[in-house]
């Protein structure tokens, strides 16, 4: 199964910035679709954005669109997070899959802990 690392979490205020990275460290990550996810605490872990591996076709849902950018450079997907807000506060995880999006089947990181507070 594929193995995942995410790194790039940590404390940030509110209306800063973050770039959360997702890389794989026994196959070429490339040759698949990758997504990112949140989890904030006591909810269920829900699809922030994914990028195809064919086209590179990019998918954002919920509150981080407009403000969060997922792309890809070899071997590694990004995750360019701009004004962010306390809401966004939780575990970030990254998925990869054939397609867009990864399902809870899928090769999953350990994720990053992302904590937006003053």
């Amino acid at each position: 199964q594929v193995q995942l690392v995410e790194s790039g979490g940590g404390l940030v205020q509110p209306g800063g910035s973050l770039r959360l990275s997702c890389t794989a460290s026994t196959f070429d990550l490339d040759n698949y679709a990758v997504g990112w996810f949140r989890q904030a605490p006591g909810n269920r872990r829900e699809e922030v954005s994914c990028i195809s591996s064919s086209d590179g076709s990019t998918y954002s849902v919920g509150s981080g669109t407009g403000r969060f950018t997922i792309s890809r450079t070899e071997n590694t997907v990004y995750l360019q997070m701009n004004n962010l807000d306390p809401d966004d506060t939780g575990v970030y995880y990254c998925a990869a899959s054939k397609w867009c999006w990864p399902g809870s089947s899928d090769s999953w990181g350990q994720g990053t802990q992302i904590t937006v507070s003053p």
